[in-house]
């Protein structure tokens, strides 16, 4: 809370002291170097979803601001005209909503996982193991599904 205290009177002086232009020599570095971070946050946020990892939700909260970072100086960076409209659209359709399932990730990942399982269709080696379970007279079972008693007699 002390550090969010000390840059409000930061980003104040910043406000009035930096230039509205300024040329970097190493600005294409740094973008670059973004969207290989971005990757790699976007490749690990992926692995841990298909593993159901413990860490998805780490990985989708990192992911997540980063998207919204990307999306904010992609904007706010642009030149104007077409390059402006490129990265609103961008931003629009891409970014932002990646974000947002990432937070929902965050924010709900046993629904996430189970909201996936009932989008993903049964393998081939998954749908032979139900058939031979069901030759052999018992109820196949569903991944997460919990099972049931049945009563005696």
């Amino acid at each position: 809370m002390l550090v969010a205290a000390l840059l409000v009177p930061w980003t104040l002086w910043l406000t009035f002291s930096l230039p509205s232009r300024h040329v970097s020599d190493h600005y294409d570095v740094a973008w670059v170097g973004f969207d290989v971070a971005l990757a790699v946050a976007v490749g690990a946020t992926g692995w841990a979803g298909v593993r159901r990892s413990r860490w998805l939700p780490v990985f989708a909260a990192v992911t997540g601001t980063m998207l919204v970072c990307d999306a904010w100086f992609d904007v706010v960076t642009s030149h104007g005209g077409h390059e402006a409209v490129e990265a609103a659209v961008e931003a629009a359709i891409g970014e932002v909503p990646l974000a947002a399932l990432c937070a929902y990730v965050v924010y709900d990942v046993e629904r996430f996982h189970s909201t996936v399982d009932r989008l993903r269709r049964p393998t081939a080696g998954a749908r032979r193991a139900a058939a031979r379970a069901f030759e052999a007279g018992a109820r196949p079972e569903r991944p997460g599904a919990r099972a049931r008693r049945t009563p005696p007699g």
